[in-house]
């Protein structure tokens, strides 16, 4: 619970919580746990010559990892990797690595440092103080931060996205169009598709993101002719169709932004359409969440909000939606809200 009393050292360790989170960056950074597996325990002098590391203080960083559980260190000094620390190699199918590298790396790091003066002046978006730009416009400017924002969404993307089908699966099953707004790859619509054989769909995003052909999971060839990738902007105008998809868009902007993105959609929308919001919901007052922590993120890296069910209650109706269920998903801190055109 939020209101549990925390003792003097449970409150160091929050305020060390850095130090752990910094020691697995640079775990990963150097490529650590690529150079572990199960196959035998290695010591930091077989390892640093492959990763261009000083064996000595490579050691101390190894014994660290040890320390926090991602690592395990024998009685001869020999390491072998954990299973979280498997989930930070890149060949692991549900990889965080670029997960940390993104979120403890140096670009987001620097927009926490805006965050006292952020709430003194009420101005937020701590990669504009930072940068000069926002998160969005960044993107096009640092090919290496880009391709690193991307994986890392990628890892969010694919989990979730299984989440959300289990959880829809007996819903929204008659033949439709859906249109993932934001949709990036295409992991959601992917997966939405799977339980819904007579459904087809859209990913509409921007001409970036659709050009990287690639990487589209909407390929695979049980989703053959019925997903096409269309390259548009979401504040300007959207297709039209039945069942519009938003996973961790509105979060990245600003209310008024939020509401100029909702009335797009409700102008291209059918009077039966329906829309399928996933984020991560701010609960009651006094109950310990995610989206509590989540939200101070989004201040740093934006002009977005988490926002409860009432906020968001606000934003649709004002916009010409209006909401028809919420529902947590099971084992996870992110919620769908179900609204329809009204």
């Amino acid at each position: 619970m939020a209101g549990m009393v925390l003792s003097a050292p449970a409150v160091i360790d929050i305020i060390n919580g850095r130090w752990r989170s910094q020691i697995l960056y640079a775990g990963v950074e150097l490529g650590v746990f690529e150079h572990l597996s199960d196959n035998g325990a290695r010591n930091a002098e077989s390892i640093a010559p492959e990763i261009g590391a000083d064996p000595a203080l490579l050691y101390r960083l190894l014994r660290a990892l040890s320390s926090i559980n991602l690592l395990r260190e024998d009685s001869e000094g020999r390491f072998s990797i954990t299973e979280g620390g498997r989930l930070l190699r890149s060949d692991h199918p549900q990889s965080l690595r670029a997960m940390a590298l993104l979120e403890e790396g140096p670009v987001h790091y620097a927009n926490w440092r805006h965050l006292p003066a952020m709430i003194r002046s009420g101005v937020q978006d701590g990669f504009r103080h930072e940068f000069g730009m926002t998160l969005f416009e960044y993107l096009s400017q640092d090919p290496r931060y880009a391709a690193t924002f991307h994986s890392a969404m990628v890892s969010y993307s694919a989990a979730e996205a299984f989440a959300i089908r289990q959880e829809m699966r007996d819903e929204l099953t008659e033949p439709a169009v859906f249109c993932d707004v934001g949709g990036g790859h295409g992991y959601l619509l992917a997966e939405l598709l799977k339980d819904r054989p007579k459904a087809s769909g859209i990913v509409f995003d921007l001409p970036q993101v659709t050009a990287e052909q690639d990487q589209h999971v909407t390929r695979q060839e049980s989703l053959s002719g019925r997903c096409m990738h269309l390259a548009g902007d979401m504040f300007v105008s959207v297709p039209e169709t039945e069942v519009y998809l938003l996973k961790h868009v509105l979060h990245d902007w600003n209310d008024e932004e939020c509401q100029r993105i909702l009335s797009v959609l409700r102008k291209a929308a059918k009077p039966s359409s329906r829309l399928l919001i996933c984020e991560w919901i701010v609960p009651g007052n006094d109950e310990s969440h995610f989206a509590k922590i989540v939200d101070i993120a989004m201040l740093c890296i934006s002009s977005g909000r988490q926002r409860t069910v009432d906020q968001f209650t606000k934003l649709l109706s004002s916009t010409g939606w209006a909401i028809e269920s919420m529902r947590q998903l099971k084992g996870s801190p992110l919620a769908i809200l179900k609204a329809a055109a009204s």
